[in-house]
């Protein structure tokens, strides 16, 4: 499929997808007019990239841990190291952080929103 489709159907840019190739998330056969041409597989890898995303990794951890993740169904492969699950144990909980400075602002919030609700 061409670059276009693909963006249609993950609802990713196509700069997005020219940059995750650029980055070596994402790869791309060429037409001999220099097209772009990916496989079906290529939807399920972006849309594990964008998962990968959204939980706060980098591009740069991405393409350490995708060669270890299978792309339809996020699972490990065979090629998940100790050294790639300790460095992901590291990210998540970092995550974790994350998650509860969110949740003690939250909080302070709903008091003053309660402080400010009283006469």
């Amino acid at each position: 499929m061409r670059i276009g489709e693909l963006a249609r159907r993950t609802g990713v840019s196509e700069r997005s997808l020219r940059y995750y190739e650029q980055q070596g998330m994402l790869t791309a056969e060429r037409t001999p007019g220099g097209h772009r041409e990916y496989p079906e597989a290529a939807v399920d890898r972006v849309i594990r990239i964008q998962e990968l995303f959204a939980a706060g990794l980098c591009s740069e951890k991405i393409v350490q841990l995708l060669p270890c993740m299978r792309d339809t169904d996020g699972g490990p492969s065979a090629r998940a190291t100790p050294s790639l699950v300790a460095e992901l144990t590291a990210e998540r909980a970092r995550i974790d952080r994350m998650i509860a400075d969110l949740v003690r602002s939250r909080d302070t919030l709903d008091e003053v929103i309660e402080a400010a609700r009283l006469p």
